[in-house]
């Protein structure tokens, strides 16, 4: 279901603040599941160069910003460094994106809107319909 584009209002600065709350969810979602549903380690050896050529998962970003991985070189869980660096990413990116690709931000403000009309909907409907 796509908007029409003359139907799109303009976002508010409450529509930014829930597409970051949004994008920080997504960011936790993220490190939990590179954690989880990783097979193979993304750390090969202990040198983060050799790192960067053999391994799939270990990037110039995890070295930039010492991402933290355990013993047997697998993304930590329980590492509130990587959570902080998957939340902040989402988050900046996300934000880029709303203000820098045109009518973004008016489709995100339009779902918002749509979701919590939704909501308020879905509440009424089962006020409406609760019996003892």
């Amino acid at each position: 279901m796509t908007p029409d584009p003359q139907t799109l209002a303009e976002a508010a600065t409450w529509h930014y603040v829930v597409a970051l709350a949004v994008f920080a969810l997504l960011g936790a979602l993220g490190h939990v599941s590179r954690a989880v549903f990783n097979l193979l380690p993304d750390r090969l050896s202990d040198r983060p160069v050799m790192d960067l050529v053999i391994s799939d998962g270990y990037s110039w970003t995890d070295m930039i910003f010492k991402t933290e991985y355990d013993d047997a070189g697998y993304y930590r869980l329980d590492s509130l460094h990587n959570l902080r660096l998957a939340v902040c990413w989402a988050m900046l990116s996300g934000f880029v994106v709303l203000l820098l690709v045109p009518d973004v931000s008016k489709v995100i403000a339009y779902w918002i809107d749509w979701s919590l009309a939704a909501l308020v909907d879905l509440f009424w409907y089962r006020i409406e319909t609760f019996t003892w």
